[in-house]
């Protein structure tokens, strides 16, 4: 069975994928530290594996996986491969990687086959992230699609009907909009990022949660409908990030949520350019 580690590393936080034959079969995610070591993210990913190993990373059903075939000592997988928007940290994660597979890994940017059209000014400017979702995307949902990641940034990448990467959008997040809310209005206080009970706030806590939030969801909503409207079509529409499951429950859009959409790109692109 062929193992493969799939590295997602995002500006908060970095999620940890092991594939067995092209399948996901889990996944696991830690914060992003922008100083860790190469033996710090050795031990991340041994971890991971020993939290597969003993259920508390479960595999899926559909894997053919089981606990059984993991190997004991390195190489832990047969190869690798990241996706990096935190330049610092990349060439920490490619050692290693390298330490726990025995093999150099595949790194998402200029030079690697993703099997996607890039109609965008400068494609090696795209970043790893969004080019992974998009393959993912396309494989599951064809062409044309629309895919929404909410983390630090919101952003919207629209696949068109040629399977092309027309363009996208990229807006602050909602929990950067919290933040720059609370440091910069003296009377404001850091709130929770959730629902209101009511869209007219009754306390400034809700009224904050308001704007946030169903702002967010006002905006995704909007945007999706100039989205189609400039490209003349309606899509299906993919979320994907951190607080997805809620926001795609408030919006008037019919919207699928997938939390695997990045770390199965990453291995949909390894089999793209395995070795």
């Amino acid at each position: 069975m062929n193992l493969v580690l799939a590295i997602d590393i995002r500006n908060t936080h970095t999620r940890l994928g092991l594939a067995a034959d092209g399948a996901l079969a889990a996944q696991w995610s830690l914060g992003t530290d922008g100083g860790c070591t190469a033996d710090e993210a050795v031990a991340a990913v041994s971890t991971f594996f020993d939290a597969v190993a003993c259920g508390l990373a479960p595999l899926a059903a559909d894997s053919g996986l089981v606990a059984d075939d993991l190997p004991v000592r390195a190489p832990l997988a047969d190869g690798a491969i990241i996706a990096s928007v935190f330049p610092a940290l990349t060439e920490v994660w490619v050692e290693a990687a390298r330490r726990v597979t025995g093999t150099r890994p595949l790194t998402v940017g200029p030079g690697l086959k993703s099997g996607l059209k890039m109609g965008f000014s400068d494609p090696a400017s795209v970043g790893a992230d969004r080019v992974a979702e998009m393959v993912a995307a396309k494989e599951a949902w064809g062409a044309p699609v629309l895919v929404v990641d909410l983390g630090i940034s919101t952003t919207f990448e629209l696949l068109d009907r040629e399977g092309s990467f027309k363009g996208g959008i990229i807006a602050p997040g909602m929990r950067l909009g919290a933040a720059a809310l609370a440091e910069g209005a003296a009377q404001l206080p850091a709130v929770e990022l959730r629902a209101p009970r009511s869209l007219l706030g009754r306390t400034t806590a809700e009224a904050m949660q308001s704007g946030i939030v169903m702002g967010e969801v006002a905006r995704i909503d909007g945007l999706i409908d100039m989205i189609w409207r400039d490209a003349g079509y309606d899509t299906p529409v993919v979320l994907t990030g951190r607080g997805a499951e809620a926001v795609a429950a408030l919006m008037a859009h019919e919207a699928a949520v997938d939390q695997a959409l990045g770390l199965r790109g990453l291995v949909q692109l390894y089999g793209m350019n395995r070795r």
